[in-house]
């Protein structure tokens, strides 16, 4: 902890003037925190830089967060959150087939980065990355999210299976497992290069297995 946390970190430690304890404020840090974090990383997400990105008041943060690492896990709780209700709206629209439920995921998730100019990464995929820093409360729910999103793929993958789009021969949570182990990789690729190519890239190839 730096010495501008540290002083936060005391400050903290006494109700503010004004009470902060608001869903508004409380959203607003939770937002500045995903927005650092998909940029530059949890490591280099510092309190104060959240706080000013989020315009809330110095004093407030340890009255919604225990410490930095409460606030890291409930970042991944409210990253989890949000891109669930994107795959359940990929994975459960009943107006296109199974395959194409998730190639609407790839579109959407491409176009997600498209417009944070391929700067914003997956906030998972950071973590892991960083995750020698991490403690084993964080690692173990970033396994628990992985596990779910590759769930839900399985899930739409054994979809298309019944409807005939793919070999009944195929394992789906292996082909889930492997398309988010590669789709991590060509997010963090493009974020890199800062263009959609690595992502396009996997797709193709991904899609072009399944055939098979």
């Amino acid at each position: 902890m730096g010495d501008e946390e540290q002083k936060l970190t005391e400050r903290g430690r006494g109700r503010p003037k004004t009470d902060p304890r608001d869903a508004e404020t409380r959203l607003r840090l939770i937002r500045a925190g995903l927005e650092i974090a998909t940029e530059r990383g949890y490591v280099a997400t510092g309190v104060g830089e959240v706080l000013r990105r989020a315009a809330a008041p110095k004093g407030c943060f340890y009255h919604y967060f225990k410490d930095k690492e409460d606030f890291g896990l409930q970042l991944i709780d409210a990253y989890e959150e949000f891109f669930a209700k994107m795959l359940d709206r990929c994975f459960e629209n009943r107006a296109l087939s199974p395959m194409n439920r998730l190639k609407a995921f790839v579109d959407a998730a491409k176009a997600g980065m498209e417009k944070h100019q391929f700067r914003r990464g997956c906030l998972v995929g950071n973590l892991g990355q960083e995750i020698a820093s991490l403690s084993d409360a964080m690692r173990e729910k970033l396994i628990g999210v992985m596990e779910d999103w590759q769930g839900r793929t399985a899930g739409c993958l054994a979809l298309a299976q019944d409807m005939g789009e793919l070999s009944v021969s195929r394992n789906v949570d292996e082909l889930a497992a492997f398309f988010w182990i590669g789709w991590e990789g060509a997010v963090l690729r493009a974020k890199l290069e800062l263009r959609a190519d690595p992502l396009d890239s996997f797709a193709k190839v991904y899609f072009h297995l399944l055939k098979k």
